[in-house]
């Protein structure tokens, strides 16, 4: 009898133990921390997303985004410190501003020992991958596995360059003059198309379903010239796409620093949609020049709009893929998903064309986070948020904590349910390439959460590039030489897209003197000052802040 009652508590030992096993096995990654999916387009503006409930919403844009908003957290006050590609990819991965990353434009790079997010995930048990666009030199050697395109990449017919696989060895002249080479794949089909593929062959076959995992999912679209997958041809063709009104007219908008100081440059500033910049404007390269002015600005709006919103439907339905292949392989409930851009794009906005300014639809991100097991569903939040706090939120999602010399905060608080204290009382912003590619100033300035104040200090920081045209379609004549310096200010909420520049309206005379006392006060903070840029500092203390 003591025999039996004994082997049979042995055998329910050994069942008990193998059904442990097997539960440590097949949650092990739950049991470490979730997994983490950061979904990153190129220039897609937030209002060119369907859960803002902005001017676009109405062709609906992004049904399977917006869905994932409605199940998830919609954040609204989300900024880029560096409105242009390769800043903003250093800012998210360091947690850190420029300056301090030492990445201020498209000629800076990113080595791995910079390469900080996916170092702390490590450090966290993670394993990680990025997929897509890199658009930071260096290769992504801090990750576990990278499959990346090369600079900005092609939309059809992609190459991508890997450490492990690639059918053959080639050299690759990456930006500012830097060489590679790196064992690539050339792939068929359209390259938002190819990224999924990739992505989902790393989480079928190259994943460790024993790790948590961190995946960067970066596609290429909707970044200029917008070329689309040929299905998407009929997509919005018969469509009257809204308008602003600022691409017509906008007598109380900018400053001297966009117009001259009389007017003298007025079609030297800014890339255009109407025919105004000299050389370059959608109604030339759409070829409507020849038309009535408004009809002819209003016809490139549309296509310049049409050819956009059909790469963002290209990544949209790409994205119900990648969703679809997690609900069914039990990984949507423990995985927190993050989507967000680069930065925005200004879409007819100002009659401009491209992103880099500070104006809200280049500066303002896009950005939902999805995690079932926190969010349940139509969450919103307003809270003051940059760039650089994307590492610490997902850092401190992932167990860990923000280290000391990441500058930017976490929000996970947020994402948990709990009361935070707001992050900041201001977010900073600095565009450093002054009059290169799309004519842009250079320029740095806050926003608030009711206020924008802006500073064109219209100087490149580089002394050499003075004289030098900067993008091969620019004239020669076109040199970077300074612009006028001007403030602009506005009222985020009496007018919320930026028609009036009210700096010199006496209302307003307090309000602008605080936020000049509080800018100096957080470049100073953050290590954004121009003591290395002698002639820089000259021309800001000359100008400011007296006037």
């Amino acid at each position: 009898m003591r025999s039996t009652t004994y082997l049979k508590a042995i055998c329910l030992s050994f069942f008990v133990l193998f059904l442990c096993n097997a539960c440590g096995e097949q949650d092990s990654s739950e049991a470490q921390g979730p997994n983490i999916i950061f979904i990153m387009t190129d220039d897609h503006a937030y209002n060119a997303l369907g859960a803002y409930g902005q001017r676009l919403a109405a062709v609906n844009p992004t049904p399977v985004l917006d869905e994932l908003a409605a199940d998830g957290m919609l954040f609204t006050n989300v900024f880029c410190t560096n409105s242009i590609c390769t800043p903003s990819r250093a800012n998210i991965l360091t947690g850190q501003y420029s300056q301090t990353n030492g990445v201020l434009d498209l000629d800076g790079s990113l080595t791995a020992d910079k390469q900080y997010l996916p170092k702390e995930l490590k450090q966290l048990g993670y394993q990680t991958a990025v997929i897509g666009k890199w658009h930071l030199k260096e290769a992504p050697e801090a990750f576990d596995y990278y499959n990346v395109l090369p600079v900005q990449g092609k939309y059809f017919d992609p190459i991508l360059y890997t450490r492990e696989e690639g059918e053959r060895t080639q050299e690759i002249n990456f930006h500012g003059g830097i060489k590679r080479t790196v064992n690539v794949t050339k792939y068929e089909g359209h390259s938002s198309d190819v990224i999924t593929d990739i992505t989902l062959d790393w989480l079928q076959t190259k994943r460790d379903p024993g790790q948590p995992f961190f995946l960067m999912h970066h596609y290429k679209a909707p970044h200029d010239d917008f070329e689309y997958a040929p299905r998407y041809e009929d997509y919005l063709k018969e469509v009257k796409i809204p308008e602003p009104s600022s691409l017509y007219e906008q007598p109380d908008f900018g400053s001297a620093a966009l117009f001259g100081e009389a007017g003298e440059l007025r079609n030297r500033i800014g890339t255009s949609v109407s025919d105004r910049h000299t050389y370059r404007s959608y109604t030339t390269q759409y070829g409507y020049q020849d038309l009535p002015k408004d009809s002819a600005t209003s016809l490139a709006y549309q296509e310049y709009l049409k050819r956009y919103l059909r790469c963002v439907k290209g990544v949209d339905d790409n994205l119900k893929r990648l969703f679809d292949y997690l609900k069914e392989n039990d990984l949507w409930e423990n995985t927190i998903i993050v989507y967000t851009a680069d930065q925005g794009m200004m879409l007819g906005e100002h009659d401009l064309m491209d992103k880099r300014w500070m104006y809200e639809e280049s500066m303002r991100m896009p950005f939902i986070m999805h995690y079932p097991k926190l969010l349940k569903g139509d969450g919103r939040s307003d809270l003051l948020i940059n760039n650089t706090d994307f590492a610490p939120t997902l850092i401190e999602l992932a167990g860990g904590t923000t280290p000391d010399y990441m500058q930017g905060k976490s929000f996970a608080g947020v994402v948990k349910g709990e009361q935070i204290e707001p992050l900041r009382d201001a977010t900073y912003y600095r565009y450093w390439m002054h009059l290169m590619h799309h004519d842009v100033p250079a320029h740095f300035g806050v926003r608030t959460p009711d206020y924008k104040l802006i500073f064109y200090y219209s100087e490149h920081y580089d002394t050499t590039q003075y004289g030098t045209p900067s993008m091969r379609w620019k004239p020669e004549s076109f040199a970077i030489e300074p612009t006028p310096k001007a403030w602009e200010f506005y009222d985020l909420k009496k007018d919320p897209q930026e028609l009036v520049n009210r700096y010199t309206d006496p209302a307003y005379q307090q309000i602008i003197a605080d936020l000049k006392k509080r800018l100096p006060e957080i470049r100073t903070e953050l290590g954004e000052t121009d003591e290395n840029f002698q002639h820089l500092q000259a021309g800001i203390d000359g100008f400011w802040p007296t006037q």
